[in-house]
This record gives structure tokens, C-alpha cells and sequence, in this order.
């Protein structure tokens, strides 16, 4: 089975919480000491060690090729630590709402810790809530300086917020704030000692995060990483009912952002590793359903960032998982057409991209050793096509034909089965170097069918798929080659198909 990478997720930039800290708080801090970075992408970690495993459970959660990646990419050109787990605080890129700041703009005074109002009961409540939280904080322990350092960072910004409020309790970019220094904090919980008060702090950043959305319905980045916040209490629950619960919470809120904020990668690619882990708790009946939804965001996220090569590696996790069901049970799923070998080949090509794409990550290396052989090798896909003569795109539909096709690192090829070279019908060729676009086409002149549009140096190339489905995994295959060969990692393709 194939090992995934499941930390949590994609936190939002919009506000560098350790950025500029330490020059803003008042510490003794030695000025030799090093100061504490931010790693856009320390936030993924492994729930396990990356390995493949010898069994799978189910396509989510077990410690297979299930296990997926989190999106974290605020920089395309993004590292992941396999090994821990750092909270980061980003936002969703190309946010057209609120502009993003940093911690030294966030620690200065604002507005709202200027302004005075008189005390009143809610407010006392309100101040014994955030003693009470801030006792929580207080609380936590690390094994070494780093740890402690941080962790005077976060009580300094926690202890900013909560007087904030205190001040302005409708101040939501304050209660936004403070919730996400209550998530860092969660994470710095050592969850073997002390589960229930990382619990409590993320439940607490749950409620942070429900007032600043009720103050403010437009904050798409608070939905976006109370998501994320839900998602990592339903991981402290197991598989239990209460787990589920959460995971259902957590994927509406994620819907709710992408409902504010339609082209985020990053939430698609959450949203489906959420629906993952919904999947294995569910009635069985309900499993393929979440599956296929799962699938779609995935894709979806793939589409909007090509390149995006979590979400491409957690597509080839679910495919392989579904693989692994089809070929247990022998049923393939409701609206599927594909045997469970098609769909090991689907899952290694969305390996061997993200490999591609990412070929220090051990985790692909590994995934990619077990999934390379179930690859139509020497090439990377193979499938049928309707197709015109070459050179004719407007021919009748009485002479198009349906021929095989190969896609490798240098392009897409028809080949002639033995049958067909009897006709010594010239074969088409696409080659990668001219590919200007590839596209689903909706042409009425074309024969009936799902079409693609391959527009090219030379003109367009047009081809009917099978199916809708086939369509699907076709259009992937080209853009991801295509996209391999455009970031300048063709030759690391073209090893893994050529051996």
C-alpha cells in the first residue's frame, strides 16, 4: 500500500505570527540566540512514518498510500518537513479581502486596542473566558529552548488579542487573530501527555472563530482554518460517532470558504483529504458516495494549479485506495467504469507526476517504487480515441475512426493495432515542444461524445474519448506531462517510463 502524507493542513497567511516577533516583544532574548523563522510548509507532517504498508483498510485513513497530503503552498516553490509538525499562520493566496499583515504590524497598536469602553457584565464573563484560556496557554510545556521561545512568542500575541477583546468584543480581526494563536498553541501540545488540552484549545479557537464569522459572514480565511481547527479535534476522536461529526463539520466549513473564495487550491485539495477521512468512518453505503466527491476535489484543485503536486500525489492516493476496494469486493463502484487494474494505472500516473514534480520527496520515491510497474510501461498512459484522417478535422463522421493511442514524455501517438495497418492510415502525432492548450471541446460539428481539444503549433487536434470518465483521466494525463515539461522535469518523467 502506498503511504500518505496527512498532517494538517493549509493554515492562512494572512497573518506571519512569528514573523518580526522578536523584534517587537520585550524579551532578554540574547541577541546572538537565532531568531525564529516562519516554513511556509513546516505545517505537513506524516501521521506516521512514510512507508508503505502492507495492507490497506479502507482509502482514507488507513496507513497506506491513503494517507495524503495536506495543502500548504503559499510558495510554489515550498518544502515539506516529514517529520514535525510547525504551525504556520498564512492566508488564502490572491485574498481580495482583508490585506495580509505581519506580526510586527499586528503586535503595534491597533484601533481597537485604543479604543475605551465601559465594563459591563458580558465583559467580566468575557475576561474570566480568557484567563481561563490564557491558563491553558500558560500550561504548556517543551522539551527544549526553540519550543520555549515559541511558546513566549505565542503567550506575548495571546495575551495581545485577549486584551483586545476585552476592549472591543466585536472586534472580529481580533477574535480571528487570537483564534488562530489558540491553534498554534494547540500544536505545540505534546498530544501524548496532554490530549485533552489540545482538545480544549482548539475548541476554544472553534468558538474564536465562530464569533468573528457572525461579526463578519465575509471572512472566508476564518472559515478556511476553522476548518482546518475541526478537523484536527475530529483527529484527536478517532473513529468514533463524535468523529464523524466533526469531519462533517469540517467539510462545510471548507465549502463555506470556497463558497467566499472559489479558487483555492489549497481549500479544494483540504476538502477532499477531510471528505478521506469522513469516508472511513461512515456506513459503508455512504463510503463510495464521499469517495467520488473526494476525487472531484482533488481534481478540481489539480485544475486551477497544475503544478500543485499534493493534490495531484492525494489524487493518486484516493484512485489507488479505490483500487484496492474494487479489487477486494470485485464490484466496481456505482458510475465507474473502470476494472481495478485501470484504476492502479490511474494512481501511479498521478504518482509518477508528483514525482516528477518532486522528486526529493521521499514519500513520492517510496509510493512510486510500489506503483511504477502497474504504469502501461514503456509508456505512461494508453487508451482509444475516435479521430478524424489526418490532416481533416472537419471530415464526415462516417470516416472517423476509432485507433489506440500511447502518451509518453514526448507526446501522444496513435498506433495502429495489427488489424488496422492494413489501411496505412497516416498516424497522428502530438508532440509535447507544440502543445498550446489542452481543453475539454463542445464543438456540435464533432461526432457525438466527450471531446478534447488539443490546440497545437500545427493547429488543433481533436479526439472523442470513450466516456466522460475517460475524458477525465485523458485530459489530466496531457496537462500534467505537458506541465512536467514546462517546470523543466521532463527528463525525470521520461526516467521513470523508460527505466
Amino acid at each position: 500500500m502506498l503511504c500518505n502524507y496527512q498532517q494538517h493542513i493549509d493554515y492562512i497567511e494572512t497573518s506571519h505570527i512569528f514573523q518580526f516577533l522578536d523584534s517587537t516583544m520585550p524579551t532578554n532574548k540574547n541577541p546572538s540566540e537565532s531568531q525564529t523563522k516562519h516554513n511556509p510548509d513546516s505545517k505537513f507532517h506524516p501521521l506516521q512514518e512514510p512507508a508503505i504498508p502492507s495492507s490497506t483498510e479502507n482509502i482514507n485513513a488507513s496507513p497506506n498510500l491513503n494517507q495524503s497530503i495536506h495543502s500548504n503552498d503559499i510558495h510554489n516553490h515550498s518544502t515539506i518537513d516529514p517529520g514535525r509538525k510547525v504551525p504556520t499562520i498564512i492566508t488564502l493566496r490572491k485574498d481580495k479581502g482583508r490585506q495580509p499583515v505581519n506580526m510586527k504590524e499586528l503586535l503595534t497598536d491597533s484601533p481597537s486596542s485604543v479604543v475605551s469602553t465601559p465594563p459591563s457584565s458580558h465583559e467580566s464573563g468575557r475576561h474570566k473566558e480568557l484567563n481561563s484560556v490564557m491558563a491553558l496557554i500558560d500550561s504548556i510545556t517543551s522539551p527544549d529552548e526553540e519550543g520555549w521561545s515559541r511558546h513566549r512568542m505565542l503567550t506575548f500575541a495571546a495575551k495581545r488579542y485577549a486584551s483586545a477583546i476585552e476592549t472591543n468584543p466585536d472586534d472580529y480581526d481580533a477574535l480571528y487573530n487570537w483564534a488562530l494563536v489558540l491553534q498554534e498553541c494547540a500544536d505545540s501540545v505534546n498530544l501524548d501527555a496532554n490530549s485533552h488540552s489540545k482538545d480544549a484549545l482548539l475548541k476554544e479557537a472553534c468558538k474564536m472563530y465562530d464569533e468573528a464569522t457572525q461579526l463578519n459572514p465575509a471572512l472566508h480565511d476564518a472559515y478556511y482554518n476553522w476548518a482546518i481547527a475541526i478537523a484536527d479535534r475530529a483527529k484527536l476522536h478517532g473513529r468514533t460517532k463524535e468523529a464523524e461529526e466533526l469531519w462533517k463539520q469540517s467539510t462545510k466549513n471548507y465549502e463555506k470558504a470556497l463558497q467566499l473564495s472559489w479558487n483555492s487550491p489549497q481549500a479544494l485539495n483540504n476538502w477532499g483529504l477531510a471528505l478521506q477521512e469522513l469516508s472511513a468512518i461512515v456506513p459503508a453505503r455512504e463510503k463510495q458516495t464521499i469517495i467520488k466527491t473526494a476525487i472531484s476535489k482533488f481534481r478540481a484543485a489539480v485544475r486551477l494549479q497544475f503544478d500543485f503536486h499534493r493534490a495531484i500525489y492525494n489524487l493518486g492516493t484516493v484512485l489507488y485506495g479505490l483500487a484496492e476496494d474494487t479489487s477486494r469486493t470485485g464490484v466496481s463502484p456505482v458510475g465507474n467504469e473502470f476494472s481495478a487494474n485501470e484504476l492502479y494505472s490511474q494512481s501511479a500516473i498521478y504518482i509518477a507526476a508528483a514525482h516528477a514534480l518532486r522528486p526529493s520527496y521521499s514519500v513520492y520515491t517510496s509510493a512510486l517504487k510500489l506503483v511504477r510497474s502497474m504504469l502501461p510501461l514503456p509508456y505512461l498512459k494508453v487508451g482509444y480515441f475516435l479521430v478524424p484522417p489526418v490532416g481533416n478535422q472537419v471530415a464526415p463522421h462516417c470516416d472517423w475512426k476509432r485507433f489506440k493511442f500511447v502518451l509518453n514524455h514526448e507526446g501522444l501517438q496513435q498506433i495502429h493495432d495489427d488489424e488496422q495497418k492494413i489501411n496505412d492510415r497516416p498516424a497522428i502525432i502530438v508532440d509535447i515542444l507544440d502543445i498550446i492548450s489542452v481543453a475539454v471541446c463542445s464543438d456540435l460539428t464533432l461526432p457525438p461524445g466527450p471531446s478534447i481539444c488539443i490546440d497545437t503549433v500545427h493547429g488543433p487536434v481533436f479526439l472523442i474519448a470513450d466516456s466522460w470518465e475517460s475524458l477525465d483521466s485523458w485530459l489530466d494525463a496531457l496537462r500534467l506531462v505537458y506541465t512536467i515539461f514546462a517546470r523543466g522535469k521532463i527528463d525525470i518523467l521520461a526516467g521513470i517510463i523508460t527505466g
